[in-house]
């Protein structure tokens, strides 16, 4: 690979290559939810602060198995 990734801190978070990763909210309880971004797609990751956490892609919760 001779091409550089792109790698900036932004105010809520960072870009790595063309993912970008964010902070979004604090909800109910210390759970937070975060960000992560791409040109094709998007995630949304809720982490209750017991360490579970749920995937969401497109609005829908995306069923992960342990």
């Amino acid at each position: 690979m001779t091409e550089e990734l792109r790698r900036e801190i932004t105010p809520y978070g960072f870009r790595f290559g063309a993912a970008l990763v964010e902070r979004c909210m604090e909800v109910s309880r210390g759970a937070v939810v975060i960000t992560v971004k791409t040109p094709k797609c998007s995630l949304d990751l809720y982490v209750t602060k017991t360490g579970k956490v749920r995937v969401f892609m497109g609005g829908m919760e995306v069923l992960t198995t342990k």
